[in-house]
């Protein structure tokens, strides 16, 4: 969740153990995320899939910028 702060993504509200980020760089987005450590592979990735569709980036470059 912190890596996502650098693209804009802030908690907007949180409901049981899922967490809901927002962000109005290049439109408004909004993904939710499950707070449980660690996240499931299939999990992560899908987030991090929605995440770079929105911003117009592969996943690769995607990882390369937050990570």
């Amino acid at each position: 969740m912190r890596s996502l702060k650098k693209l804009g993504y802030l908690p907007t509200r949180q409901s049981g153990s899922h967490i809901r980020l927002s962000t109005l760089v290049n439109g408004e987005h909004h993904i939710t995320i499950p707070d449980h450590s660690p996240l499931k592979i299939g999990t992560l990735s899908a987030i991090l899939n929605d995440v770079a569709l929105h911003h117009g980036l592969n996943k690769a470059a995607l990882i390369n910028m937050i990570f």
